[in-house]
């Protein structure tokens, strides 16, 4: 897919964004709640129920110590977890070689994890190989 100029999250992107493709247990309410979060920020989001979240994060490459209660693909990029949204664009638009990025946990005050006490929490990378780096903290 090629975008259609700068991607920003609710401000006007030039182009539209892309389709995100979540794939979470029907019960977790968290990940309906990072879901509506990425569809306010504009993202058109197609969910996928499954019972084998595992045998996705495999397909996928999600390092096992990255992982989170959902996978998402958007533009041939792995989203783990409560990834915020602005994050993603950040990803669409540098373009790095990477899967893919995680939000490990479920951290209180990520995107979908709303708390009164919010902690601090990385957004990692990881790539094909396994390495991983810091992207981003909140």
């Amino acid at each position: 897919m090629t975008l259609g100029g700068p991607l920003s999250a609710r401000s006007g992107a030039a182009g539209p964004l892309p389709v995100i493709t979540v794939y979470k247990s029907a019960t977790c309410g968290c990940c309906a709640n990072w879901v509506e979060h990425v569809r306010a920020a504009g993202f058109k989001v197609v969910v996928h129920d499954t019972t084998n979240l595992a045998a996705i994060k495999q397909r996928y490459g999600v390092p096992k110590h990255l992982t989170s209660c959902h996978t998402a693909l958007v533009d041939g990029y792995v989203i783990e977890g409560h990834v915020p949204a602005d994050v993603i664009v950040r990803l669409l638009r540098e373009r790095p070689e990477l899967a893919g990025v995680a939000v490990p946990g479920m951290p209180a005050g990520s995107p979908g994890m709303d708390s009164p006490l919010p902690v601090r929490y990385a957004i990692m990378t990881f790539d094909r190989a396994g390495r991983t780096a810091v992207f981003a903290h909140r």
